[in-house]
């Protein structure tokens, strides 16, 4: 691709200056007078870091972690341009994680080895006939890879190969995200914007010596954007996307808003969104007693650290925020830690945390409302043997949203008895040619397994689908130690299915979990279905399931006055395109209503250090 033109650059900034109010907007030279490296940590600022690695036996950890996980890199051959379906993505993470570490390898011990193989990388990514400017995610990254390294290495690099980086960064990175074809993530409020706003504003802070009037245009195009997500956390900090997205999303605006910080002095009022200072609470307590996050919509199974929680804890002063994250850097070999492509950020925003002050959470029930409202609640935050809730209301129309309005997790004695599937990998399935990003009520989105409310831990009337359109908010909650619970109508969701649905979870007395519905049908009658995925051994009994796992045992118990058939259903793929779901199976039953019937269903999930016998709660939500 050919540079543009003088002329166009000048059409260009005319054009995009409509974006930006006077008094939020930067100048050319407001980036040019900063020298190089100017994104992050400025030249100098090294020695903060060794200050803190020298006294910080946890710093010194991660910072010998980097440079080991550096040494492994070195002798890695360059990245190729390989595209997987629709997607560089990969290439692109792999692109940022080595460049950042090699980098930060090169500036914290001056050793050529580091300086000459991220030139390497950087040259052999460069040469690369684009980055894939139609899925520009993965533009982004790349575009934040070979920026960092041409920022921070800059007066390092020989004059003809930071040119050809210089003129990659503009060509493959910048000039693509100013074509109406690529950038519809400018005008949506997901975690696109947030990264492809993040990519763009760092390669614009790279090249701003050579590209002025340009830079200074797509960063102040990026701080009137990236507004439209960080309006999604609105009013509590809950995140639409879940605890995957929220840290693709929310890190990569951490990282947009720490650069801009940097260099500008400012944020620009960003942080002033609602509920955005707010959100690491959501991500804190979306981990379970067990590690295991709530993996609900298209977000993985697993846990992990994020260096943006230690930015949110110097940005709050507030280091208890940093509580699940201790955990992580309680272990002894930080190796497993080192596929973060990011990490050597906590370096930049942890290094100044004191850990004495890193102490217990004060609450331990959370609630966050918006678009996916959740509600989470544990008896401690210490115990491992502790019971935890997780509960989600809100839509199925939400970006990676599942039909999983009124679903559920559970823990208790260190087992997780309820659980979520999360996602399926994208690609298995667009490449059997499923249209997986159709979110309309007949989509074939719907038709995959995992993703529909008969997979998730919730219910299904008449084997019919939840309602798109649907939304539920959480109604009425409490933190109180004897009953903590969230209420939520589900009513629309279930339109044209029951007249009524209403659907209650609770941690009763700190010991077990109430999950209550009260239900009424239409004019039509209605088979019921309740239903609660799990890695457990299920035994059946008459209105209850003994479930084992670890030599521990949970008891599901049934209380309502219509008769139920106690039932367990496969989760093995019926279909050419749904993925294997080994051991797991779906536990609950099923019942019928009569038209216009009223019924109230209590399902009691109590650990076996608990007597059944002694199950006394039984009141109707109104009540709660």
């Amino acid at each position: 691709m050919k540079l543009i033109t003088c002329t166009l650059i000048l059409f260009i900034v005319s054009y995009f200056s409509s974006y930006v109010p006077a008094q939020t907007s930067v100048s050319a030279k407001d980036i040019t007078n900063k020298q190089h490296p100017r994104i992050l940590l400025m030249k100098g600022e090294e020695r903060l870091i060794q200050q803190s690695v020298a006294a910080n036996p946890v710093w010194k950890k991660m910072h010998e972690a980097i440079l080991k996980e550096s040494d492994h890199i070195v002798a890695l051959p360059p990245i190729e341009r390989i595209q997987i379906g629709r997607r560089l993505l990969n290439k692109s993470r792999e692109a940022l994680r080595r460049i950042f570490y090699l980098s930060y390898a090169s500036r914290m011990t001056g050793q050529d080895k580091y300086l000459k193989r991220c030139e390497q990388e950087m040259l052999a990514i460069s040469g690369f006939s684009d980055w894939n400017p139609s899925h520009f995610l993965d533009v982004a990254e790349m575009t934040m890879a070979v920026s960092i390294g041409y920022d921070w290495l800059y007066e390092k690099l020989p004059t003809d190969s930071r040119k050809t980086i210089g003129e990659a960064i503009v060509s493959k990175g910048i000039n693509p995200s100013l074509d109406p074809k690529n950038n519809g993530w400018l005008t949506v409020v997901n975690n696109w914007n947030q990264v492809c706003n993040g990519g763009m504003t760092y390669g614009a802070l790279a090249v701003a010596d050579e590209y002025p009037e340009l830079s200074a245009n797509i960063i102040n195009r990026a701080i009137q954007s990236i507004k439209l997500p960080m309006g999604e956390y609105k009013p509590d900090g809950a995140y639409p996307e879940g605890y995957s997205y929220w840290d693709y999303g929310t890190s990569f605006n951490v990282m947009f808003l720490s650069a801009i910080e940097k260099v500008f002095s400012t944020d620009f009022g960003l942080t002033e969104a609602q509920g955005f200072l707010q959100t690491p609470g959501f991500l804190q307590n979306m981990t379970g007693v067990t590690g295991l996050p709530y993996n609900w919509g298209d977000c993985g199974p697993r846990g992990n650290l994020s260096p943006a929680m230690f930015w949110f804890a110097q940005k709050t002063n507030d280091p208890s925020l940093l509580w699940v994250e201790k955990t992580y850097l309680q272990k002894d070999n930080f190796s497993g830690l080192t596929h973060d492509r990011l990490l050597p950020a906590i370096m930049i925003w942890g290094k100044d945390i004191p850990f004495d002050r890193i102490i217990e959470p004060k609450t331990k029930a959370w609630k966050g409302q918006g678009d996916n409202p959740v509600s989470l609640m544990r008896t401690s935050w210490t115990d491992p043997n502790a019971v935890f809730l997780g509960f989600k209301a809100g839509s199925p129309s939400v970006n990676h949203g599942h039909m999983d309005i009124g679903s559920f997790i559970m823990e208790a004695d260190g087992v997780r008895w309820a659980s979520d599937f999360g996602m399926q990998e994208y690609e298995s399935l667009e490449s059997k040619g499923i249209n997986l990003w159709s979110m309309g009520q007949n989509a074939q989105r719907w038709t995959i397994f995992r993703l529909n409310n008969k997979a998730h831990n919730t219910l299904t009337i008449n084997d019919q689908l939840q309602q798109v359109k649907g939304y539920a908010r959480i109604d009425k909650f409490s933190d109180k130690p004897e009953l903590m619970y969230a209420i939520s109508d589900l009513s629309t969701v279930y339109e044209g299915q029951l007249a009524a649905t209403k659907r209650g979870v609770a941690i009763v007395d700190q010991k077990y979990v109430a999950v209550r519905d009260e239900l009424q049908a239409g004019s039509q009658q209605a088979i019921v279905r309740w239903q609660m995925m799990t890695t457990a051994t299920p035994e059946l009994g008459k209105n209850s399931i003994t479930l084992t796992k670890d030599g521990k045992k949970l008891i599901l118990q049934v209380k309502t006055s219509s008769e139920i058939v106690m039932k367990t259903w496969a989760t093995e793929p019926t279909t050419s395109y749904d993925a294997p779901n080994p051991g797991t199976i779906l536990v609950g039953f099923e019942l019928s209503l009569k038209p216009n019937q009223k019924e109230a269903i209590q399902v009691n999930l109590i650990p076996s250090e608990v007597s059944s016998e002694s199950i006394k709660f039984d009141k109707g939500l109104e009540n709660w």
